[in-house]
């Protein structure tokens, strides 16, 4: 019996103009900012209304439980303490998004990575 490894993600998105930071939680990083990519205008998400889907920052955890408690430290923090988390990792601000995935994805992207 192999046993799956999981690898979950806690992640910090902006806007083009980097005015606004969104903090998330996911087990598929590349999938979770496609969906972000195009939910953007859709006023029914906070992600979506700021058109929040440029990353900025991810933590790789095992356990889903860390990655929740990451997320709730993180969200309770005030935007200057993002900022210097952010800057830890991500000294200029650069988008991460091609790191990860191909950019912009394809319309079927999610489809086909929710399959893999």
């Amino acid at each position: 019996m192999q046993l799956k490894h999981h690898q979950y993600f806690t992640y910090i998105i902006t806007n083009l103009n980097k005015t606004v930071l969104y903090t998330g939680v996911t087990n598929n990083l590349p999938a979770r900012i496609a969906e972000h990519y195009f939910n953007q205008g859709k006023q029914e998400t906070f992600a979506g209304k700021y058109n929040c889907f440029y990353l900025l920052y991810f933590k790789s955890f095992q356990y889903i439980e860390d990655a929740i408690a990451w997320e709730k430290r993180i969200k309770g923090w005030n935007r200057k303490k993002k900022e210097e988390l952010i800057l830890t990792e991500n000294p200029q601000w650069k988008f991460l998004n091609e790191g990860i995935m191909e950019w912009p994805p394809e319309k079927d992207f999610i489809k086909d990575r929710r399959n893999k």
